[in-house]
């Protein structure tokens, strides 16, 4: 019985996924895996619903439960460029005091996770406590209602393509924030979006023990990164951003190894979304033992 796994319908996992959508490995990969495609926050309620086994999903959304999968993560550096945080400024302050000056939060729920550092940056690093706003991911509705306006994923690249028209046609000027950048000036640690999440019962049916299910996702990872002009090529018809900005930011916006200080990350970001009652406690990472 293949492995159910859900993913997400980004750009960002295109390296991740590249052998399960590529021959000559794609049709042996099927024997044991069975792709769908969704958004993130849809994963991880696939995956603790028991409707999936294999999640590429927020780490907002992992529970004791669920196994981290070790070696491949959706990560930044520094800078990630697709999680957008735009904040009305109109007094033209600095970042900082422009954000204490949030009262409302326009927020693309596409992802748990990006909603959490958001509500990191205010409350525990600003001690602000703006409200929140359920919106789709479209700047002209978010903005007339709200402070600020939080886009993740392919919509928040999109913007920022488009920033030049955006700037000249909104009324007040906007800080144009990349959560990542923020995390990482304020933490030191790289950001982590995503990473592999295991049902770890679901293993043994699909005909898979741990080893293999650790090599298969890292190899199609590095397969993914050796292809990324391929995966350029694929993706610069299905979105309206330039083979450039795709290329950049496969190859140096985002980062796709779980290594210690992406644990770490994950772990100090875990411990401040508890301290905000934003998340329940996970005492532990739970990691696949190989």
């Amino acid at each position: 019985m293949p492995l159910r796994v859900s993913t997400i319908a980004f750009l960002n996992p295109a390296p991740l996924l590249y052998n399960f959508e590529h021959e000559p490995t794609a049709t042996a990969l099927r024997e044991h895996y069975d792709v769908h495609y969704t958004s993130p926050a849809i994963c991880a309620a696939e995956l603790n619903s028991g409707t999936a086994d294999l999640g590429l999903i927020p780490i907002a959304s992992l529970t004791p439960e669920l196994a981290i999968v070790p070696g491949c993560a959706i990560a930044s550096l520094d800078e990630v460029r697709s999680i957008l945080l735009l904040v009305k400024n109109p007094d033209w302050l600095s970042p900082g005091e422009a954000l204490k000056q949030v009262h409302t939060v326009a927020t693309d729920t596409a992802s748990r996770s990006s909603v959490t550092y958001t509500r990191i940056l205010f409350e525990h690093f600003h001690h602000t406590y703006p409200t929140f706003l359920d919106f789709p991911a479209d700047l002209a509705t978010m903005l007339p209602s709200s402070d600020a306006a939080l886009l993740i994923g392919d919509p928040a690249l999109l913007a920022r393509e488009h920033r030049t028209a955006i700037d000249a046609t909104t009324k007040t000027p906007l800080l144009w924030l990349d959560l990542a950048h923020l995390w990482r000036e304020l933490t030191g640690l790289p950001w982590v979006a995503a990473v592999w999440a295991l049902r770890p019962e679901s293993l043994a049916p699909a005909g898979l023990s741990p080893q293999q299910l650790i090599a298969d996702l890292t190899a199609s990872r590095d397969a993914g990164l050796a292809h990324t002009e391929q995966l350029v090529n694929e993706w610069t018809p299905k979105l309206a951003l330039s083979a450039n900005t795709i290329r950049t930011y496969l190859r140096d916006n985002i980062h796709y190894t779980l290594d210690p200080d992406c644990l770490h990350a994950i772990e100090l970001f875990r411990t401040l979304a508890t301290q905000i009652k934003a998340l329940p406690p996970l005492p532990t990472l739970n990691l696949l033992t190989p």
